[in-house]
């Protein structure tokens, strides 16, 4: 053997052992700790942990790892701990049992609301459950989502979703971009709540909507599962000319439709708006089903996953808006089964809001039109696929085209 064979071998022997050293600590650490095991979780290489097995579909991939890893389950991305909650119990558990603990945030650049004081961060991003955020949580319930405020709105919104059916009435026989129609109208619904002026027009042809936000999400996920669903389409149909007639749908009417309630239940079990609840953080160390959740871990529920887990939902991949009908799953975040406006003290502030104009929104787009997918495409060759960001919206925009009805 000559020597250059003798250094390569020797080299590479070297760096072999420098992989397996933080291998023998992280061991040695874990043996020699009185702590409780972290969760379960796939392998995790040194310094990228499991930086690789992630991907676009976070949710999807998510969900696949915790059916062999379990429903509490331990990621490494580089040296951060990730848990990621994946059932009904362990949902229970971190949101609920150790809300406290475990209702701090990690958004990096929190982005401030006015100016850029350290304390003022959105609701949302805020680091910890302190005074100032109780402060803005105050002001989400009793001035902009009270039962009180909205119902002053109703109007508000009434009268932006009958001139979106003025808009779409002008297209007949056009093919439509439904999501980014809707976007428009829950974005002036919003503006002119607050500042009583229209921020988006039907025909800017030069404005880019990048987004939609969670109710345009939810409006376009459940008029895509009526395409496909015709026998759905004809019974929700039904239950409205029933309590409507000709009138058009106002809010009033919400509360006598089950079926729409069940339809919009429905949506939102396969298409949550946000399918991971927004990382918490770890204020603590702690100790949940056994395993320990060390302080500054991030904490995700993947809600995605629960409402599509067979365990949980008969034939959960098929769009049965019945299996709301007579059940007690509601909006609240009481029940683990169904919580897709997340639940505890970080739970969404907008649920009130989002669960009177997506019903509004829905009945009014099935009571006003016929609707008919471009060409000669058919129901079952609509695409399905969903892109994921934070929030979970369809792939390929939602074309359609409208027909008033009589």
């Amino acid at each position: 053997m000559d020597l250059k064979a003798i250094v390569s071998e020797t080299d590479l022997i070297f760096f072999s052992l420098l992989l397996l050293i933080p291998l023998f600590y992280l061991y040695f650490k874990h043996i020699l700790s009185k702590n409780p095991p972290l969760p379960p979780g796939p392998f995790a290489w040194p310094i990228v942990g499991n930086f690789f097995q992630m991907g676009r579909q976070l949710h999807s991939i998510l969900a696949n790892l915790a059916k062999v890893h379990g429903p509490l389950m331990c990621l490494r991305l580089g040296t951060q701990i990730s848990i990621i909650a994946s059932s009904p119990e362990a949902a229970r558990e971190v949101l609920r049992t150790h809300d406290r603990e475990l209702s701090g945030r990690f958004i990096a650049n929190a982005i401030p609301l006015i100016n850029p004081k350290p304390n003022n961060f959105s609701l949302a991003a805020a680091p910890e459950c302190n005074d100032y955020w109780r402060s803005l949580r105050a002001i989400c319930k009793a001035d902009l989502f009270s039962a009180k405020v909205l119902e002053s709105q109703n109007h508000i919104r009434e009268k932006k979703v009958r001139e979106l059916v003025d808009f779409l009435g002008s297209k007949e026989g056009e093919v439509v971009n439904l999501g980014e129609a809707i976007c428009v109208t829950y974005t002036n619904i919003l503006t002119n709540a607050i500042f009583s002026v229209d921020f988006m027009d039907f025909e800017g042809k030069d404005l880019l909507i990048a987004g939609t936000d969670s109710s345009s999400m939810v409006t376009e996920w459940a008029m895509a599962e009526l395409m496909r669903n015709q026998d759905v389409m004809h019974k929700l149909r039904e239950e409205i000319e029933s309590e409507i007639g000709t009138n058009i749908v106002k809010e009033s009417h919400l509360s006598h439709l089950p079926y729409l309630e069940a339809c919009v239940k429905e949506t939102l079990r396969l298409y949550p708006p946000g399918p991971l609840l927004i990382l918490h953080r770890a204020l603590q160390t702690c100790q949940v089903m056994g395993y320990t959740i060390p302080k500054d871990s991030f904490i995700s529920v993947n809600i995605w996953a629960i409402g599509r887990d067979p365990m949980v939902f008969n034939d959960p991949l098929s769009f049965k808006p019945e299996r709301f009908l007579d059940s007690s799953l509601d909006f609240k975040g009481t029940n683990f089964d169904y919580t897709p406006f997340g639940a505890g003290r970080r739970g969404c502030p907008g649920q009130p809001l989002a669960t009177r104009q997506v019903p509004l929104m829905l009945a009014s787009l099935v009571h006003s039109f016929d609707w008919f997918l471009p060409g000669s495409m058919k129901s079952t060759e609509l695409d399905m696929n969903d892109h994921f960001a934070i929030t979970l919206k369809k792939k390929q925009p939602l074309q359609l085209i409208p027909k008033r009805r009589k």
